[in-house]
């Protein structure tokens, strides 16, 4: 089947893209491998809270309901973008997954698993900014350790054991340090200074104060963008409660058998791991050359590709901070389809 533009994933960056297609007079088209919107979200961990307010979680021509000051859960997302599909009668193929994106001539031509393809003149990439879960490579980890990617953690029952080590002090490694330290001994392993911001200034939202003095428009080629991204804070009271009830420690070095070594000579025996470590990138399903750099990252503009027609949505700081969050992927979708989707 051949479309003027095919949309490649259908969460948050995928439905904003939808969106400003359906005031467009393109014939369009959303494949996406969940089962239903809002799938992704649903299989997070139990606790999960966003820390960004409900009036900065929405998507274009949808508020989020609810006390706008209020921080959604992870069901509430998952609904929400349900609710959004429905209600703007998005064209979304669940239940299909690419395995090729290929270029010929002017021309794309997309191979899904259930052997179906697809043809465009225009192609949005929004896979999102999280593919690969990575956890480092340790050999001579006791096979008796529990361990998985913070991306597989869903509640303290499902731990076995009670000594916990959490590999990671970003903002999820700190939500599951938190919610753990409450039935279980946590360290935490950090391999950085942490920066912390509350959630709320003088009674002010931090992402109103954003939106205020410009942090949330910085954009990434700038020098303040080039230094937040390496400075990346850790938002709310979850920290606090950490180095109350759990140990904070250095950088994991290495592990051999049970017992967990780190960069400021500290030893731990352990009987959990759960890495908090990111993601990686992974385009390798694109057969098209010089779109990536030697790091798998995609090389682009505010999402345009120096490939004519083909486009991201949904990375982080794609265009400034504010881009991989809801409210940021919305203004994306926005910028390319209305100067790019011609």
């Amino acid at each position: 089947m051949k479309y003027d533009v095919v949309v490649i994933g259908g969460g948050q960056a995928g439905l904003a893209a939808g969106y400003y297609l359906e005031k467009t007079n393109k014939k369009y088209v959303i494949l996406d491998a969940q089962n239903q919107a809002g799938d992704s979200w649903r299989e997070r961990y139990d606790s999960l809270v966003l820390f960004t307010p409900r009036f900065y979680s929405s998507l274009p021509g949808l508020p989020l309901k609810g006390d706008p000051n209020g921080y959604p859960n992870k069901d509430e997302i998952a609904d929400y973008l349900f609710q959004y599909k429905k209600q703007f009668t998005l064209r979304v193929i669940h239940n299909i997954k690419v395995t090729s994106l290929q270029k010929k001539e002017e021309l794309f031509i997309i191979y899904t698993d259930i052997g179906e393809r697809f043809q465009a003149t225009q192609v949005i990439i929004a896979t999102g900014a999280f593919h690969n879960p990575f956890v480092p490579f340790m050999t001579e980890i006791d096979k008796k350790i529990q361990q998985f990617h913070a991306s597989s953690y869903q509640n303290p029952t499902k731990i076995q054991g009670e000594k916990v080590l959490i590999v990671g002090a970003g903002n999820t490694g700190v939500q599951i340090a938190a919610e753990l330290s409450m039935t279980h001994e946590v360290i935490l392993a950090k391999s950085k200074r942490l920066k912390v911001l509350p959630k709320t200034i003088y009674g002010k939202n931090l992402f109103w104060w954003f939106e205020r003095i410009g942090i949330s428009k910085v954009k990434a080629t700038s020098s303040l963008g080039k230094w937040l991204r390496r400075n990346d804070p850790i938002i709310g009271k979850d920290i606090k409660f950490v180095k109350q009830n759990a140990k904070i420690t250095a950088r994991l070095v290495g592990v051999d058998g049970k017992a967990a070594f780190f960069s400021n000579g500290e030893q731990e025996e352990i009987d959990v791991i759960i890495w908090a470590t990111g993601y990686r990138n992974n385009y390798n399903w694109i057969q098209i050359h010089e779109l990536t750099d030697q790091q798998g990252v995609p090389i682009q503009n505010q999402g345009v590709t120096n490939v004519k027609g083909l486009y991201f949505l949904g990375l982080s700081w794609q265009s400034k901070r504010g881009s991989a969050l809801i409210h940021g992927v919305g203004e994306d979708a926005e910028y390319i389809i209305s100067n790019y989707i011609k």
